[in-house]
C-alpha cells in the first residue's frame, strides 16, 4: 500500500513537476516559513523577511544568515573530514619526530 503523503501548500502545484520535486520543495518551504531560534535573545520569535534576511520579533534585531535557515554554519560531511585530517597530519608529523630521534640516538 502506498505511503499517505500530506502536501499541504504544494497543492497550489496541482498535477505539474513531479511528486518528489514537490515534496522536496514543501520541505524546503516549511522549514523556512517555520519559526526559527533568535541567536541574540535565545527566544523563538525569529521568522525569515527576505532570502538570507531574518528578523527576530521580540528583540526586534535583524540580521543575515542563510537562505532557508538563520543558522549561520552546517557541517557538511566533507568539512567534517577535513577537520579530521589536522589531527591525522599531527599524529604522521609525531610518529617521523620520533622516528628521527631514534635514528640520531643510533647515530
Amino acid at each position: 500500500m502506498a505511503k499517505k503523503v500530506s502536501f499541504g501548500s504544494i497543492k497550489r502545484f496541482g498535477t505539474r513537476y513531479g511528486a518528489s520535486k514537490k515534496l522536496k520543495f514543501a520541505q524546503v518551504e516549511a522549514q523556512h516559513r517555520g519559526k526559527h531560534t533568535c541567536p541574540y535573545c535565545n527566544y523563538v520569535q525569529t521568522k525569515r523577511v527576505a532570502a538570507g534576511i531574518w528578523m527576530c520579533n521580540k528583540c526586534n534585531a535583524k540580521f543575515a544568515a542563510r537562505a532557508y535557515s538563520p543558522e549561520k554554519t552546517i557541517e557538511l560531511p566533507r568539512e567534517k573530514a577535513a577537520q579530521e585530517m589536522p589531527q591525522e597530519q599531527d599524529e604522521l608529523l609525531q610518529e617521523e619526530e620520533f622516528r628521527e630521534e631514534e635514528l640520531q640516538k643510533e647515530s
